[in-house]
């Protein structure tokens, strides 16, 4: 009889044990959590492609265990179409969750863009942001051609088919061409900045020549919320998203470039060819 109590004491025990074993396995693949949690999403250097980011960003939307998203930018901004395309997706991503942005080193031009329709912006007093404008680099090689002795014969379809060309230099007309796009861009990021941070866009427009700030001097112009470093902003999350005591904080795990390489594929930006004309919301250091 007491043999048979010891069994059926062991027979519980291991119940437990393989049910709590699969509740942490199931938490672990995204599921049921025993606790709430902040995820952290990193977004380091420039941005020449979003799919990363915004994948991520997705993920933890749809995980209901994640309360809230802290995006950690140390990023000077980059392409003109990640910057949007992380943009939307950080938008989205407010109608769902609360989303924090810490700012890093910088968070400036594109690196500002993305955080702008966050639900609060945290910036270290020294953090360089804002750089609210867009610039294209086109280089001029006529010169050394001529000194080369080397001509480039072209056949197009119309006269502006090689607007910007690197061996001739920009003419009038093709420079106003130009122009009127960076404009057109230009417009685009100071509308986004006016709908994220809620701001009049008469307000948005003075700042928005490219000049750069430090965090203390940002929280003045309303393009930052407060200061404070990561784990303050980490909290800040978990308070606005309503959880108790010490949140758990979870993070994808970073990818290393060199066992892409052993796996045969090319790290994120190598694989890549960036156009000539690429304009970007970036802040050149």
């Amino acid at each position: 009889m007491k043999a048979k109590k010891i069994c059926v004491f062991i027979g519980i025990f291991l119940s437990v044990l393989i049910v709590l074993s699969a509740l942490v396995t199931f938490s672990q693949k995204g599921g049921l959590s025993l606790g709430e949690r902040v995820a952290v999403v990193r977004v380091e250097g420039p941005l020449l492609e979003a799919k990363s980011v915004v994948d991520e960003i997705k993920g933890y939307v749809k995980d209901s265990s994640i309360r809230a998203i802290v995006l950690r930018v140390n990023s000077p901004g980059g392409g003109v179409v990640p910057s949007q395309e992380i943009y939307d997706e950080v938008r989205r991503a407010v109608a769902v969750k609360k989303v924090v942005v810490s700012m890093g080193a910088v968070a400036a031009s594109g690196g500002y863009y993305i955080s702008a329709p966050a639900s609060r912006i945290i910036a270290n007093p020294g953090t360089i942001t804002g750089s609210i404008g867009v610039i294209m680099e086109v280089p001029n090689i006529r010169e050394l051609m001529n000194k080369l002795g080397i001509q480039t014969e072209v056949i197009k379809s119309g006269k502006h088919k090689d607007i910007a060309s690197v061996f001739r230099g920009i003419g009038k007309e093709e420079r106003e061409i130009l122009q009127r796009v960076m404009d057109d861009v230009h417009e685009q990021f100071i509308s986004a900045v006016a709908e994220g941070r809620k701001m009049p866009v008469e307000k948005v427009r003075p700042i928005a020549d490219g000049r750069i700030f430090s965090g203390r001097q940002a929280v003045q112009a309303g393009l930052v919320d407060e200061l404070g470093d990561l784990d303050h902003a980490v909290k800040t999350a978990s308070r606005m998203a309503g959880i108790r005591g010490e949140p758990e904080v979870v993070t994808k795990k970073e990818k290393s470039p060199i066992l892409d390489l052993l796996s045969g594929r090319f790290p994120e930006g190598l694989s890549k060819i960036i156009p000539k004309l690429e304009l970007k919301y970036i802040y050149m250091q």
